[in-house]
């Protein structure tokens, strides 16, 4: 494993010790090309090798499909379109999945198939009794901006496409409500923190690089300009992110523009896991 699934994995062992009713949600909040859904297969592989009952999540699995999406163009705002942002998941469902892996109960994880931008027909099943949800994503866990810092573009996507806020507004809006209801099943937040926004740029194209080479020729992939806009989406809420997190994440770890870990900080809880961690204050011990 590497530094950050290490030092990961020794605050989830640390964690799953504690009393705690049910589950343990461990939510895995990082930026587009932060490592994250790596990160998330190498803390579950590590686990179930020590007898642990293990499985993964993540945001991009609840994403609504072309047609539901495109009603929300309509009716919202034409950038709702492009998956991703929140507004664009099934939370309803991502808080149904969650109650009932709280509950001990078996259930089939949902799969979004990126290529057909479409729910997979079949997802992975996973049994009952759990010991650890791994929730993983690139605004897991996040909260919804002050109404005024709304006002201002943050790029040339939201001056041009988002003049009058309407997009930017009911992404903050989705934040303070059903994604909040979602996030506050979160037991512990974990925080893969970029060095800036700069950096996720190259972070994303380097995956586009990836699939490039990866996928038979003839598969859609972006080209600079379409990736130079379509990252300038996640760019007001990422940043949001990086300001606010590192204030109440269970585990802080700062990242290099390389991916390689510069420092971490882990918190302490005062009380026993035994409810969501989101409804709780957190007292931090100093650096880990």
């Amino acid at each position: 494993m590497t530094p950050s699934a290490e030092r990961v994995a020794g605050a989830a062992r640390h964690w799953l010790e504690a009393p705690r009713h049910g589950p343990l949600i461990l939510g895995l909040c990082g930026s587009q090309g932060s490592g994250k859904s790596t990160l998330a297969e190498a803390l579950k592989s590590a686990l179930e090798a020590e007898g642990r009952r293990v499985a993964v999540l993540s945001l991009d699995d609840l994403y609504l499909g072309r047609d539901a999406r495109a009603r929300l163009a309509r009716t919202v705002h034409p950038l709702f379109a492009t998956r991703g942002v929140p507004g664009t998941h099934d939370t309803a469902r991502g808080v149904a999945l969650i109650d009932a892996i709280r509950a001990g109960e078996p259930v089939t994880l949902p799969r979004f198939d990126k290529a057909r931008d479409e729910p997979a027909p079949q997802g992975d099943g996973v049994p009952a009794d759990l010991d650890l949800l791994i929730f993983e994503g690139w605004c897991v866990g996040a909260r919804p901006q002050d109404a005024g810092a709304l006002a201002v573009p943050v790029n040339a996507l939201e001056l041009e496409e988002d003049p009058q806020g309407t997009w930017r507004g009911h992404v903050n809006a989705a934040l303070a409500g059903p994604y909040a209801d979602l996030f506050a099943r979160i037991d512990r937040l974990v925080l893969l923190a970029a060095p800036g926004f700069e950096v996720v740029r190259g972070w994303r194209g380097q995956q586009e690089d990836a699939l490039r080479a990866r996928e038979a020729e003839g598969t859609q992939v972006m080209d600079e300009a379409a990736l130079d806009r379509f990252v300038q989406h996640y760019e007001r809420l990422t940043r949001h992110i990086l300001i606010e997190m590192p204030q109440r994440a269970d585990l802080v770890l700062r990242l290099a523009a390389d991916r390689s870990l510069v420092s971490a900080f882990q918190a302490e809880r005062i009380t026993a896991c035994t409810a969501p961690a989101r409804r709780r204050g957190a007292v931090a011990s100093g650096p880990a």
